[in-house]
């Protein structure tokens, strides 16, 4: 009876390693799909950028050709460069505007709070909730008032109050995870509030601030609707030169897979180089 009480226990610790390994592999496997399944279309698109328009729009699709980059010179001689000189603009002075305006009201709303300041975080969340077609034709009208039609400080205006609600809700909550006995430490030693933003709190939710101005990034690079409506042919932006590429002939895949590629690129290597500070900044105050 004893001998059944001590063979069990040592029956079972190979069969939990066996079942950890197993959900480990099948774990891996899993994240392994789905990382492709993400990846296949940019993949995809590299591909076609180097094709041949013929062999772009074969069926089935054509995976062994000769590359070429008679489609990413034709684009560049299209006049892609202007669009992307207008992105870079206004996504560089959107964020930054952002980042000069939001961290001190993250700070204000945040470490020192003050009556009405839940009013105050409502109302920036509310702004978010309007549809953006239903403000496009007062948008446009005082566009034209004040001669902004067709003119990147229009986008830069547009695109720092679309992005600042979003950063100060992002910035509040990096904000809160700085230890008050800092902050306490440093006015002990005298220090104003600049030198207090300055020194000791900014290094710590600098992953933070990185992280909001990243995806403040992102959204101006990427926003179609107001560029396509308040631009034409000296403030347009990269979507806006994608839309080119939809005609009545249809679509040449392998251009418009030239000219997505061109226009993610710079996104995609900003992204590369900050994805540390963006994987610590979104982290913060995961763990407690």
């Amino acid at each position: 009876m004893s001998t059944q009480t001590l063979d069990a226990p040592a029956e079972t610790v190979p069969r939990r390693k066996v079942t950890n390994r197993f959900g480990k592999s099948a774990l891996t496997v899993a994240t392994w799909i789905a990382a492709i399944l993400f990846v296949f279309p940019v993949l995809w698109m590299v591909l076609t950028t180097f094709k041949q328009e013929a062999d772009a729009a074969t069926n089935p699709p054509k995976l062994f050709f000769t590359p070429t980059l008679d489609q990413i010179i034709g684009i560049l001689d299209r006049g892609f460069l202007p669009y992307l000189g207008n992105s870079a603009f206004v996504t560089v002075i959107s964020t930054l505007a952002v980042l000069v305006l939001g961290v001190p009201a993250a700070y204000a709303l945040s470490l020192a709070p003050v009556k009405g300041t839940s009013n105050a975080l409502g109302f920036f969340l509310s702004t978010k909730m309007l549809p953006i077609v239903a403000a496009i034709i007062p948008l446009y009208v005082i566009s034209q008032n004040f001669k902004l039609l067709d003119n990147v400080w229009a986008l830069v205006i547009l695109y720092t109050a679309m992005n600042l609600p979003l950063a100060i809700w992002m910035m509040r909550s990096f904000f809160l995870e700085v230890p008050k006995e800092m902050i306490e430490a440093g006015r002990i030693d005298g220090a104003n509030l600049p030198t207090l933003l300055r020194k000791v709190i900014l290094p710590v939710v600098a992953p933070g601030i990185a992280a909001t101005a990243l995806i403040c990034v992102i959204f101006s690079w990427t926003e179609f609707f107001y560029a396509v409506n308040l631009t034409a042919a000296r403030a347009g932006t990269v979507p806006v030169f994608l839309v080119g590429f939809i005609t009545s002939e249809g679509l040449y895949w392998a251009q418009l897979s030239a000219a997505a590629l061109l226009a993610s690129l710079p996104v995609m290597i900003v992204g590369w180089f900050a994805q540390n500070h963006l994987v610590r900044g979104l982290s913060m105050g995961a763990v407690k």
